[in-house]
């Protein structure tokens, strides 16, 4: 990844200082935005798909969007807390191709980088609720979102800036692995980018290979060898990814879910939604609506 390829902007969703009880107790939770924690008390525990973080004192945690986690606290813990969500032209992620939680140990600059993110932007907290599947709904996203314009622009900026400092720590080397260390070609990010923003056309292999003037079987490997993933498999893991978060943040119906990402029906939809998060559409909306 060439520097001039990073296209995402971060916007502040909440943030809080919160002391937690057994009630911090959820699973199987994918959420559209950045989680980022500084524990200062108390202890509790991340679980992605490979294990279970201990939430330490003194620690920063990263939780990507789109990144499977299991919340628990068996008695007490004590965090500070900035959600972020994550915007790119394109539709890309820094995070894609590194989805899993982060830990690294926390230095004396973090914690004023959360109080100052606090004391810039009041009232963005969460009292109402600490379940993870209601404040990621919609119409509590797009609230949080309007309250950014309801700041002077230097604390806006500000803000900005001290959440890409909190996100950099964790892109130190060592902690961060790009996906490919050589800089991807042109042709390819462009079916890259093509493919991001099409999801809900028809996208063939020949069609890609067309547009980039390559024969198909050589685009393909070439391709796989910058992406990782086969072209077919990577439209189709997007537009599951795609299909995630309108299930999470809108009323749609699956149906209309599965027209708007690319699948002609609702059952072949449900099949390879299945194959790529081990759950069914209906499963997963059960698992992540408001209980």
């Amino acid at each position: 990844m060439d520097n001039t390829d990073f296209k995402s902007t971060f916007s502040l969703l909440n943030a809080d200082y919160v002391q937690l009880n057994k009630n911090w107790n959820y699973k199987n939770v994918i959420s559209p935005f950045y989680r980022i924690y500084l524990i200062d008390g108390g202890n509790g525990s991340l679980g992605d798909a490979e294990h279970a973080h201990v939430l330490e004192k003194g620690y920063l945690y990263l939780v990507p969007s789109f990144t499977l986690c299991n919340h628990h606290c068996s008695k007490y813990l004590s965090q500070f807390y900035v959600h972020v969500l994550e915007e790119s032209a394109d539709g890309s992620s820094l995070f894609s191709a590194n989805r899993k939680i982060y830990k690294i140990e926390s230095v004396p600059e973090d914690l004023i980088r959360f109080q100052k993110i606090l004391n810039l932007n009041p009232g963005r907290d969460l009292r109402n609720t600490d379940n993870p599947r209601e404040y990621e709904k919609q119409p509590t996203l797009a609230g949080f979102q309007k309250r950014n314009n309801l700041i002077p622009l230097c604390d806006y900026i500000e803000t900005k800036g001290l959440i890409l400092e909190l996100i950099a720590r964790f892109l130190k080397p060592g902690n961060f692995q790009l996906s490919e260390a050589k800089k991807i070609p042109s042709k390819i990010l462009d079916s890259v980018n093509y493919i991001l923003t099409h999801l809900k056309d028809t996208i063939t292999v020949e069609h890609l290979s067309g547009r980039a003037c390559y024969n198909a079987n050589y685009f393909s490997r070439v391709f796989t060898s910058y992406t990782g993933e086969r072209p077919l498999a990577y439209i189709q893991k997007k537009r599951i990814e795609r299909a995630q978060y309108l299930i999470i943040t809108t009323d749609l119906a699956l149906s209309e879910i599965a027209l708007e990402t690319g699948f002609d029906s609702l059952s072949y939809f449900s099949r390879i939604f299945k194959n790529i998060t081990g759950q069914t559409p209906t499963q997963y909306k059960k698992i992540n609506s408001v209980v």
